[in-house]
Order: structure tokens, then sequence, then C-alpha cells
């Protein structure tokens, strides 16, 4: 009893410290935030903040226009969209850079490679001030070198995210096109030749063939892309958001609109009461992938 009572006790005090860290550093904060979420605490009520029970979660939801509601759909659209894009651009450039006869591979390869070398904040700037900038940028010069009328690009909700979608997918696409361009040299060439020899073109082999053999592999990467993309901040904060230079574009996503609550009208109740939304949501999401990939790796259908 005695050894076992030593065997128990030795593990126990090698775990406590980071059990002690990881409770000061995850746990009380999550815990301090969704008791902030359940007060009025704001830059007028600091010190004497007081409960209110739900009623930052009851507002959050309460407000369809120009609130979290609205903020949510966008993010949620957002998400989509890139979705959507990043797989079948990620796609299309992989099956050109994967041509076996393609000439300067290497040179494509690194061309578009080339925004994981920028850092989001440059690139973003670059974007905002080189390209999209309505007296300035790039785009405009070349409207009215062609006749057209310059557009404002981060002015306007809709071109602000035409323009921060752009941005994103520059910044986003490369970790797609690395996973899609390793999934499909993993693939045996055998498959190929079977299938032209039985005749099929080649949309036929990349609907039977190359999508059924990249989903391992992009199942995961999509499920990582979706979560970051759901997340996005820096991109839709820099290009239309930053304080002291605005466009007047409203574009929030559910991150942007919680960070304003927080840190430009400092309702740090409600914006705890967003975090902790936002927090439940991501679980969720998170849940939902474990399910959808075990479903994938069992061979199921989704």
């Amino acid at each position: 009893m005695a050894h076992y009572t030593k065997d128990w006790r030795v593990p126990t005090m090698l775990v406590t410290p980071s059990l002690i860290l990881v409770g000061l550093i995850v746990v009380f904060p999550i815990a301090f935030t969704v008791y902030i979420s359940l007060t009025n605490m704001n830059i007028y009520h600091w010190n004497n903040f007081e409960l209110q029970g739900f009623q930052n979660y009851i507002r959050a939801f309460s407000t369809l226009d120009g609130g979290f509601i609205e903020a949510f759909l966008r993010t949620v659209l957002w998400t989509l969209i890139n979705l959507i894009l990043q797989y079948f651009i990620a796609l299309g450039v992989g099956l050109m850079l994967n041509t076996p006869r393609l000439r300067f591979q290497g040179l494509y390869r690194t061309i578009f490679m080339i925004p994981w070398a920028v850092p989001g904040y440059i690139s973003a700037l670059i974007w905002r001030n080189g390209l999209f900038n309505f007296r300035y940028g790039l785009l405009n010069k070349i409207l009215v070198r062609l006749g057209l009328e310059p557009i404002q690009w981060l002015s306007q909700d809709f071109n602000a995210f035409i323009a921060v979608l752009i941005v994103n997918l520059w910044l986003a696409l490369p970790f797609m096109i690395l996973v899609v361009l390793g999934g499909l040299q993993s693939i045996d060439k055998e498959y190929y030749e079977s299938a032209q020899i039985d005749g099929a073109n080649l949309l036929t082999q990349i609907q039977h063939i190359t999508v059924p053999l990249l989903r391992p592999v992009l199942v995961p990467a999509m499920t990582i892309t979706a979560f970051v993309t759901f997340k996005q901040f820096d991109i839709v904060y820099l290009m239309t958001q930053q304080m002291g230079s605005k466009t007047g574009a409203d574009i929030h996503m559910v991150i942007t609109y919680a960070f304003e609550n927080a840190f430009v009208t400092n309702n740090y109740g409600f914006s705890s009461a967003l975090s902790v939304i936002i927090f439940v949501m991501i679980i969720l999401m998170t849940v939902g992938s474990e399910v959808v990939q075990r479903r994938f790796k069992t061979g199921g259908e989704v």
C-alpha cells in the first residue's frame, strides 16, 4: 500500500506545477471573462460594476442590424467564400504545377509561395495603400487609363468586402496550394494511366481519381483554413478598421466587432459576452470537424 501511495504521489507532484500554470494562463482568464460577461463593466463602471445576468448575451442576439448577428452572418459568408475559392484555385494551380512536362516548375512554385515570405501586416498595407487607394492606387490608375471611373474600394461595404477577400486569398493560397501539390505528388501515376487506357478524359480523372485521393490531406487542410478564416482579424482590421485610418466601410467580422466593443467603446462586459459566444462557436466547430474527419477516415459519407 505504501509503495502504491509513493508511486501515486511522485507523478502528482511532477504534474501539479504544470496544472497550476495551465490554470493561471488558460482556466482563470476564461472563467474571469465569463464572469465579466455577466456584468455591466465599462469605462464608466470600471471599479463599481454590477452583475446583470445574461443581459449582454440577450443584447448580442437581439440586435439584427449592425450588431453581432450581422457580423456573425458576414463571418459565415466570408468563411464559406474563402473555403470554396481556395479549394478550386488551389486545385487548379496544383494540377498545373504538377504537369510532368511543365518548364520552370521551381520558379512557379517560388512565385506562388512569395505571399508567405511577406508579413501579413506589410501585405495588408501594400494592398491598401498601393493597390486599393482611391487616388493613388494602381488598380484605379489602370481603370482611369482605360477610360473607366475609379472605384472606392475601401469606402463602400461591398467593395471593401471584395478587396479584403482578395487580400486574404493572396495570403492564404500558398498553404492550400502546397497541401494540394504534396497530395498530387503522392498519387500513384498508374491510376491515371489505367484511366487513360479506359478512355477517361481529364475531367473524369480529376473527379474520380484526383479529388477522392486528395481527400485525406484536403479535409484537415480545409478544417484548419476554416478555423483561421472564421477568426480572421488582422486583414479586416488593417484594411478597413484601423484606428486613425478608418476607410468608412463597415464590414465587421465577429472578432473585429468584439475588439471594437472592448478597445474602442470600452464596453468590457458586452465584449466579454461576445468573446464567450465566439469561444463556444469555435468549440462547436472543433467538435463538428472531428466528426467530419472521422467519417472520412472510416469511409462514411458526409
